[in-house]
């Protein structure tokens, strides 16, 4: 829920369009073009209206990231943390396969280089959702299939990692076979792919081939 600096809650009336507008803004032009004034022609509302609820451009971008239905999803529960996993894998390459939405993630990614408000602005955003699929992991743990002391955080960071490097850089799709891979490698360890070695410490049968 949006809330001003006075600690009011709610949102102006047409913030769907608001959200809508500056996401579309951002993924065209980047953070550096992008103005609130802009949103607001976009958006068909006063830019008064805007900087009553968003002072910046950046907590304007912040709220619609957060709150847009563009980016939003439930996390999965299908009984098992390799089947969550792969079905979290699904959801964020579906997410990423619509042009629209990668470009809005492109921009963020870029901004956050050079820019500290988009850089705080993506890992706020990040940590929202990892906030949200904490329980995915407590199930696991519940289940016995990651230790009390397991930190969920580098699963994340590697499954979300690899299919930025498909999807935002290589330009491949997110398919059903890559992702059931991917979730496996993250729940068996790299190793399970490893050339075998003797005990003497050289390569197995067919390594190297």
């Amino acid at each position: 829920m949006t809330q001003r600096r006075d600690g009011t809650a709610g949102g102006p009336r047409r913030r769907a369009e608001i959200f809508s507008a500056a996401l579309g803004l951002l993924g065209e032009a980047g953070f550096d073009a992008l103005t609130v004034e802009g949103v607001a022609r976009r958006a068909g509302v006063n830019k008064t209206t805007l900087y009553r609820w968003w002072p910046s451009k950046a907590e304007l971008l912040h709220d619609a990231l957060l709150d847009s239905d563009a980016f939003r999803f439930e996390p999965p529960d299908t009984g098992s943390l390799r089947g969550d996993l792969t079905a979290l894998a699904d959801r964020i390459g579906h997410l990423l396969d619509d042009e629209r939405r990668r470009t809005v993630v492109e921009a963020v990614l870029v901004g956050a280089v050079g820019h500290p408000a988009m850089r705080a602005l993506a890992v706020s955003f990040l940590d929202d959702r990892f906030g949200r699929h904490r329980p995915l992991f407590a199930r696991a743990v519940a289940r016995g299939e990651l230790p009390p002391d397991a930190d969920p955080a580098p699963l994340v960071d590697a499954l979300a990692g690899a299919l930025w490097m498909r999807i935002l850089v290589r330009r491949d799709g997110a398919t059903d076979g890559y992702t059931r891979e991917l979730a496996g490698l993250l729940m068996d360890g790299a190793a399970r792919s490893a050339p075998s070695a003797d005990p003497g410490g050289k390569p197995g049968p067919g390594a190297g081939t």
